[in-house]
């Protein structure tokens, strides 16, 4: 057991020796009286950005856990804590076949769990391998040429590999600290475990996931590219195999679906199973591009270009009534990338590398919609999205370019790049466009009244040049494939849908969480 030594304010040149030092004379101890002690997190308080602050936790073993217990009860600032962060559980039945579809975070995680407890697995991934993905994304964006089967929603990864490789999560689950020392484990930067903003970068993260696949591999597991579930087969109401698009049929009695929130041909397939879906809320938007500088300038103020401060990053959201709009994603120093997963279609999507040091910065500005306005059909929401994602198609010029817009001319209720000051990072090419035309009137509404309500906090969004780049249609799935407290489908045992594509997670983190709990359900 260790303490956690909270709210440790220090200016934001002081290095983690010093932090650590202030800790302890914040409790009033000699830092030798500690067996061990060390960084738990550390954060940014920049609400005041004519004196950002460093805001830290420290952790210490002492030699005495009485003294451990007094200072916790002395000092509001700290806390008992289980430094050692493993699982527990005992497997009942190793000779269980188990089949995951999807080799996301969910499924990595999954399968890494499963393969670590003795069982053999078998991985099956719709898109190609990291490397040939990465080709296959990179054509796309040099020559417009789609890959359906390998791109920035499918392949090994899933669609965080292309992406700013976010760590941050709502969720409050002590598995976010077990995914966090198993990423820095496969080779991740070891400061993700102290960061409360962690993340790797889609440069660094591909070699993550090499080495997760690898392991597995070196496990007994299998990992298959390139090869996509296309039906289930069950008797008694328990699945039995899992039938694949050559026709192979692979026997199993568990069939994890990790399929990601863009699979919309296996959505159909379930239903057509008999599989219970339900349509559930997700958000549409575009992709909104300021200058680095002007970020880091609106947050930091006179910081801006300090070398002891991060690229800055902003996460906001206002609500009127029902309908949100929010910043989802920010990448900064990042590019907007090419996502669409369907031939004539355009989708839009963040990626950064781990320096962050790219020009400008994005992020997602979403409007929230829901069952009440695009059907409650269970895939009423895949047809709203697919609908903008093909008008975008033909008002981009029907050649993957994207509609773009200044955030004035949008104000203005027109299109056009006049008065850009950013330059848009977007691969392919954008052409000036009314978004308007592209999306229904609550969106853009409620999209003018974010650019608006965010000005307030931030000056870059009052930024007249900035660039609108649209849509930005896959934020989470618009489906849930409905489980219960098993984690098994609640029509079929033995099928356990997990991760964003089944409505359980939003994120690198929340989706590999969901895929160890599933691990653990079947191995228990």
């Amino acid at each position: 057991m260790a303490i956690i030594i909270s709210q440790v304010k220090t200016d934001i040149s002081a290095d983690n020796n010093e932090i650590i030092k202030k800790a302890f004379r914040l409790i009033g101890i000699d830092r030798n009286n500690a067996i061990r002690s060390g960084i738990h997190k550390t954060s940014l308080d920049a609400r005041d950005n004519s004196r950002i602050r460093l805001v830290s936790s420290v952790w210490a073993e002492l030699e005495n856990g009485a003294e451990e217990e007094f200072l916790c009860k002395k000092f509001p600032f700290c806390s008992k804590t289980e430094r050692n962060i493993s699982l527990q559980v005992k497997p009942k039945n190793k000779d269980r076949k188990v089949v995951i579809a999807g080799f996301g975070p969910a499924g990595m995680f999954a399968g890494l769990v499963l393969a670590e407890y003795g069982y053999s697995p078998v991985i099956l991934e719709r898109g190609g391998d990291v490397d040939s993905r990465t080709e296959a994304v990179e054509n796309f964006i040099k020559n417009a040429v789609l890959d359906p089967v390998t791109n920035v929603q499918f392949g090994e990864g899933g669609a965080g590999t292309f992406s700013d490789g976010k760590l941050t999560t709502r969720i409050n689950d002590p598995l976010c600290g077990y995914v966090l020392e198993k990423l820095a484990e496969f080779g991740a930067p070891e400061e993700i475990l102290i960061k409360a903003k962690p993340h790797i970068g889609t440069d660094l993260l591909r070699n993550v996931i090499k080495a997760v696949r690898e392991r597995i591999i070196s496990l007994g597991g299998t990992v298959r590219f390139r090869t996509k579930l296309t039906d289930i087969n069950s008797e008694n109401g328990k699945i039995t195999s899992a039938v694949l698009e050559s026709g192979e049929i692979l026997p199993c009695n568990a069939l994890i679906l990790a399929i990601g929130h863009s699979a919309r041909d296996s959505f159909e397939m379930l239903l057509s199973k008999k599989i219970f879906l339900e349509p559930k809320p997700f958000s549409v938007g575009a992709r909104i591009e300021h200058t680095q500088e002007a970020v880091n300038r609106s947050l930091y103020g006179n910081y801006w270009n300090s070398p002891h401060l991060p690229q800055g990053e902003y996460q906001l959201s206002y609500r009127q009534g029902e309908r949100a709009v929010y910043t989802f994603c920010m990448c900064p120093g990042g590019t907007v990338v090419p996502a669409a997963s369907e031939t004539e279609t355009v989708v839009t999507n963040g990626m950064s590398v781990f320096a962050r040091d790219g020009r400008n910065a994005n992020s997602a500005i979403a409007v929230s919609v829901s069952p009440e306005d695009f059907g409650n059909s269970p895939l009423d929401g895949v047809e709203f999205a697919r609908k903008i994602e093909r008008n975008a198609y033909i008002l981009g010029g029907n050649n993957y370019h994207a509609p773009a817009s200044t955030a004035e001319n949008f104000l203005n209720g027109k299109g056009g790049l006049s008065g850009a000051n950013v330059i848009p990072t977007y691969g392919i090419g954008v052409t000036e466009c009314d978004l308007h035309e592209l999306f229904p009137t609550f969106v853009t509404d409620m999209l003018r009244i974010g650019l608006e309500k965010f000005s307030h906090k931030m000056k870059c969004f009052g930024d007249a040049g900035a660039v609108l780049t649209a849509p930005e249609t896959r934020t989470s799935s618009p489906v849930r494939i409905t489980r219960g407290e098993s984690m098994e489908s609640v029509s079929l045992q033995g099928l356990y849908p997990i991760g964003e594509g089944a409505g359980y997670a939003g994120g690198i983190m929340s989706a590999a969480v969901d895929g160890v709990k599933c691990a653990l359900k079947i191995i228990e």
